[in-house]
């Protein structure tokens, strides 16, 4: 278009009235979809602060460390 100083030729009318419509409601849903997803975005940020609070370091473990294991949850087999 701008390029050569013309419309494009397509093979349908871009400009008729029922495919505008369709075509604004098409990006009104874009948008709505767009802030739906920028909340649950904020939202899970501020969900992972919350939870971040409570977390502690975890310990890093090396081959050789000696360590308690609990036997309450393991099954033997006879």
């Amino acid at each position: 278009m701008a390029n050569y100083g013309r419309e494009l030729r397509m093979g349908i009318d871009v400009r008729k009235k029922e495919k505008m419509e369709k075509t604004t409601e098409f990006v009104e849903r874009i948008k709505k979809i767009q802030k739906v997803r920028a909340a649950l975005r904020k939202v899970q940020e501020k969900m992972k602060r919350q939870v971040d609070k409570g977390r502690k370091e975890t310990e890093i473990w090396k081959v050789g460390d000696k360590t308690i294991l609990s036997m309450k949850d393991l099954i033997f087999k006879e």
